[in-house]
């Protein structure tokens, strides 16, 4: 039976987060839904840690490792834990050769995948931030606006 839940799925719309989040201009919640997603699978057994890897793009110019995770056919960094360190082999630098097979799964889609795994509600404070993001380019016109409540007017 096909599922939106079942490994590969999940693994492709982790993948179309992370490629979205790469280029969004605020990838914070993108990056944490992935994060939620990659722990949890790793809590039920569905995806492995590989080792740890030198970030590709250090902080402030100081190195960095990242932890290196399999789901399904796809690969993964997350920031690790203190207990990663003592225990997953360091694997040096990224291979840049290595690609993630390319999936076609729209960003809506994919989140509701991830939302419905990890069982994610937007909070309130949420809805209304989305709700008051205006173009800085916009400016209100006052052609068409009525007054209200609208008065009698006598010719």
């Amino acid at each position: 039976m096909y599922s939106e839940t079942n490994l590969g799925n999940l693994a492709r719309a982790i993948y179309t987060i992370n490629r979205h989040a790469k280029t969004a201009p605020e990838p914070q919640h993108l990056y944490y839904i992935k994060k939620e997603a990659i722990n949890k699978l790793l809590q039920e057994k569905r995806a492995k840690k590989m080792g740890l890897h030198f970030s590709a793009n250090p902080k402030y110019s100081n190195q960095h490792s990242t932890l290196l995770v399999q789901v399904a056919d796809y690969y993964f960094h997350i920031p690790p834990s203190k207990e990663d360190f003592k225990v997953l082999e360091h694997l040096g630098t990224l291979d840049e050769n290595y690609r993630n097979p390319q999936t076609k799964m729209s960003l809506s889609q994919a989140k509701r995948i991830v939302y419905k795994y990890i069982n994610w509600r937007p909070t309130n404070q949420m809805k209304q931030q989305r709700q008051k993001k205006v173009s800085s380019y916009f400016t209100p016109s006052s052609l068409g606006k009525m007054e209200w409540p609208p008065t009698k007017r006598h010719f």
